[in-house]
């Protein structure tokens, strides 16, 4: 049986682990990216019913990832919430320069696979 994750903490380094892919990671970067243009453009619009498409991008570009290229289930399903700070967590981290597209290159966690 699969331990259990108890903290933030633990779960983002479990979260790190899955996204070791480039590709992956540019293709959450990108859907992010769009989903946080997307939402400021739709605070000042009246089209209410296009707020439904923020998930369905969101987590069309990261999910493509992680079957096509990473090959490993998004911890979106048993995490969701955490995977989803996570996402805009490791969004800001990359457009800051703290981490990389290539996990290889990465400053912060070196990961073994």
């Amino acid at each position: 049986m699969e331990e259990q994750i108890k903290t933030y903490d633990e779960f983002y380094l479990f979260y790190i682990k899955e996204h070791q892919n480039t590709t992956n990671r540019v293709l959450h970067f990108i859907g992010t990216f769009i989903i946080i243009m997307l939402a400021s453009i739709l605070i000042s619009s009246k089209h209410y019913w296009m707020w439904l498409l923020i998930p369905v991008i969101g987590y069309g570009f990261a999910w493509f990832g992680h079957y096509f290229f990473e090959k490993n289930k998004p911890a979106t399903f048993k995490y969701p919430f955490w995977s989803l700070i996570s996402d805009f967590k490791l969004f800001f981290e990359i457009l800051l320069g703290k981490r990389r597209f290539n996990a290889k290159w990465d400053p912060r966690v070196r990961v073994k696979k």
